[in-house]
């Protein structure tokens, strides 16, 4: 099995014992939300995507999107046109469906091939998509990047993405976005640039070098893809456990008996460690190549505590019932919960401060006004009040509005309440 410069084999480790208040030191110390920054600028950036394998991409931008989100909150002096830039001009990155959507080194491609195998099957259940593909790619050949609404090719088709399938093929859709998404999802486009929301696609074969587009999957068989998938998944959330979780959504073909194959299989080569926690019933597992930094949590150093503001689709926030078994903080994004049913509000975002989750925030940047506005300020029971947490949420709003390229910050008169009263002692 191909595991990145892993050795394959290793003695298979026995359980470690681990504290709880340990292993929420491990998991922050591991996502490099915990103590000094452990990723600058970016080429920071770049190092933590590649420590995740992926980082979802979603396109709600209240204050930044996911992934935007997700690195600002752990890679020092983050920038949004960093993030664009490894993507679209040193290609270092590529958009493409992993866990979801996402955004990945681009050296993982070859890795992926069975998402495009599928797109290619997928193809064959759709009268028309395959002409519509070749006028498209001459195109693109003979013109250059093109979006859905520069490439002229008319009318609606009937096509569903092999990715986001849900059985329904009635519908028609877009043809010249529907051509486009079919091409991209088998490998023969990528997005070369985005303006807003709107994806530009060009050939992949001018942006992904060839002894990776051209690479056979190094994972010959299923269950080597499943034990490549779910170390990176494990890598990236920091601790996992052998059940069912959104944190493995996307891997091709696991289902429950092959995900304990690939558990068992992954243990005994002693590429990763069960841990035992008093709190916790089941075991949890983290790489062998962590060891490391897990012993670096049990040594009684005092780490700077830092405050921030974690995006809804954070690798940390993958599997909830994990972050509230750990932390005791119960998290639901209630983007798509209708508002007179939410107990929060629209994009609320989970707030760090040293080594637990203390509350969440709702904030909104106005691109016309240059505002950022905290609409809502939410704080755990039994969090103690301190000059020192008020001064730090108060810094962590001013580096979000500085992100967001906003030069005001506005609290609403529930938020301003909420930080007067956690400063008090």
């Amino acid at each position: 099995m191909h595991l990145m410069g892993l050795s394959l084999r290793k003695p298979a480790p026995s359980t470690h014992h681990i504290s709880i208040e340990v292993l929420r030191r491990f998991i922050l110390l591991k996502q490099g939300l915990f103590g000094a920054h452990r990723f600058s600028g970016k080429l920071g950036a770049l190092e933590y995507v590649r420590q995740a394998g992926c980082i979802q991409f979603d396109p709600i931008n209240p204050c930044g999107r996911n992934a935007e989100l997700t690195l600002q909150s752990r890679v020092k002096g983050f920038k949004k046109q960093d993030l664009y830039d490894l993507l679209y001009k040193d290609r270092a990155l590529i958009d493409y469906p992993d866990k979801e959507l996402s955004i990945l080194p681009v050296e993982a491609f070859p890795y992926l091939s069975r998402w495009r195998e599928s797109a290619r099957r997928n193809a064959a259940n759709f009268e028309g998509i395959d002409a519509l593909a070749d006028e498209a790619l001459l195109f693109i050949e003979q013109n250059g990047p093109v979006s859905s609404a520069t490439l002229p090719i008319e009318g609606e088709i009937k096509w569903n993405s092999a990715v986001h399938w849900s059985g329904n093929w009635h519908g028609k859709t877009n043809a010249a976005r529907s051509v486009l998404e079919q091409m991209y999802t088998d490998g023969r486009l990528v997005i070369h640039h985005k303006d807003g929301t709107r994806k530009f696609y060009d050939l992949a074969e001018r942006h992904i070098p060839s002894e990776l587009l051209n690479a056979a999957d190094p994972n010959e068989t299923l269950i080597e893809h499943i034990k490549w998938c779910l170390l990176r998944r494990i890598g990236a959330v920091g601790l996992l456990w052998d059940r069912r979780s959104d944190s493995l959504l996307g891997i091709w073909g696991m289902n429950t008996e092959l995900r304990k194959q690939a558990f068992s299989e992954l243990e005994a080569e002693g590429l990763i460690i069960p841990l035992s926690v008093p709190e916790i019933p089941a075991l949890l597992y983290t790489k062998a190549e962590d060891l490391p930094l897990l012993e670096a949590a049990t040594d009684g150093k005092r780490y700077k505590k830092r405050c921030e503001f974690i995006a809804p689709l954070d690798p940390l926030m993958w599997d909830r019932n994990l972050i509230e078994a750990l932390f005791g903080f119960r998290y639901r994004w209630e983007v798509y919960v209708p508002a007179e049913k939410r107990q929060y509000g629209y994009y609320v975002l989970p707030i760090v401060y040293g080594e637990e989750f203390i509350g969440r925030i709702e904030a909104t940047a106005s691109n016309t006004s240059k505002e950022l506005i905290i609409k809502g300020l939410w704080f755990e029971p039994g969090i103690k009040a301190s000059s020192a947490l008020s001064g730090a949420l108060y810094a962590a709003c001013e580096r979000l509005s500085n992100f967001n390229g906003c030069s005001e910050t506005t609290y609403c008169e529930a938020a301003q309440r909420a930080l007067e009263q956690i400063g008090k002692r």
